[in-house]
């Protein structure tokens, strides 16, 4: 009859939705399997003050799939981003501002996005630098970047500091697990960073009895003034501590 065949094919009707609904969302899942187990996307920020290199290689070595770049787009839709540096603090600011990269750096701090920064990508997240005058940097972490006095303590401080210095842990964070207190890093610098709440220092650092933050943490933010892609296997470790987070943070939040 005419009712039964309406009804035989408004039943399989929706037993062809059924299944193309099931196709789409084994589909899907097997997409999301394929994100999850592909390696951790790291945009490594060029804005021609950096010792890059060394820095892919490090992520390279910690299981993570680094690119260079300059481009935004990259950069917003990395897992995590690097920004590292080398050189002057105006001269980086004033390379970041003609590349166009500003913006995509407060986008990655309002949505509070993975973010490392070593050395002078460190020192460009503080509100100012004394370096060659009064030069504003993109204030994500208050405080100010400040010159090693020439002498502390009847000590002649030979400035930059070049060489090898323990980190004094002076709180629990994710990137120094399995990290012993008062290991020693490689640090290059003249400058150091003086954090306008001591909440924000993560280690502080010594040189010949003058006492400076040596990493700073904030949210998803981690700043290192050393090199960890120059310190042995323990700077290693750092780079395969932030990818165990990183990984946990893309299966519970995807890379928003």
């Amino acid at each position: 009859s005419s009712t039964y065949r309406l009804g035989y094919a408004s039943g399989f009707a929706a037993r062809l939705n059924f299944i193309i609904s099931f196709i789409g969302i084994g589909f899907e899942f097997c997409n999301w399997l394929i994100d999850m187990t592909n390696n951790i996307k790291i945009a490594i920020i060029d804005y021609n003050m950096c010792n890059i290199f060394s820095v892919k290689h490090a992520c390279i070595k910690a299981g993570m799939e680094p690119v260079i770049t300059s481009n935004p787009d990259e950069i917003i839709t990395a897992d995590g981003v690097i920004l590292p540096g080398v050189g002057a603090f105006g001269d980086a600011m004033n390379n970041l501002k003609s590349l166009k990269l500003i913006d995509p750096l407060r986008y990655i701090f309002a949505r509070d996005k993975p973010l490392m920064c070593i050395c002078l990508g460190m020192q460009l997240l503080f509100s100012e630098s004394e370096e060659f005058g009064i030069n504003k940097g993109l204030d994500f972490i208050p405080g100010t970047v400040k010159i090693f006095p020439s002498s502390f303590n009847n000590n002649k401080l030979k400035i930059p500091f070049i060489g090898w210095n323990n980190i004094v842990m002076l709180k629990s964070n994710y990137c120094l697990d399995n990290i012993e207190n008062n290991s020693y890093m490689y640090f290059v610098h003249s400058y150091y960073v003086t954090p306008s709440q001591n909440t924000f220092s993560l280690t502080s650092s010594s040189y010949d009895g003058f006492e400076y933050c040596s990493s700073i943490t904030k949210g998803n933010i981690i700043g290192f003034q050393f090199h960890p892609e120059k310190s042995g296997d323990k700077g290693i470790s750092i780079y395969n501590n932030w990818r165990l987070f990183l990984e946990n943070r893309r299966m519970n939040h995807g890379n928003a």
